[in-house]
């Protein structure tokens, strides 16, 4: 099961820190982080790929893009 991180209407690094605390947390889970810039969706899927994590995109409704966050290897 994903842990959705819910980053909208945040800046960075907030969305940042968030998913990275939570994948200290528990590291062998994946992720929904929702974004509403492209600060944050880029600056997310970086930090996501520089722990081993893949990252797909996947644009929602009025700007929300969801980052689905998997530990390379795992299947979602």
């Amino acid at each position: 099961m994903s842990v959705l991180i819910d980053t909208r209407g945040l800046s960075c690094p907030q969305p940042v820190l968030l998913f990275l605390n939570a994948a200290k947390a528990d590291p062998d889970k994946t992720f929904t982080v929702l974004v509403d810039n492209d600060a944050s969706r880029e600056n997310v899927s970086r930090a996501a790929r520089n722990h081993g994590f893949g990252v797909t995109l996947q644009q929602e409704d009025e700007g929300v893009i969801r980052l689905e966050l998997t530990k390379d290897g795992q299947v979602s």
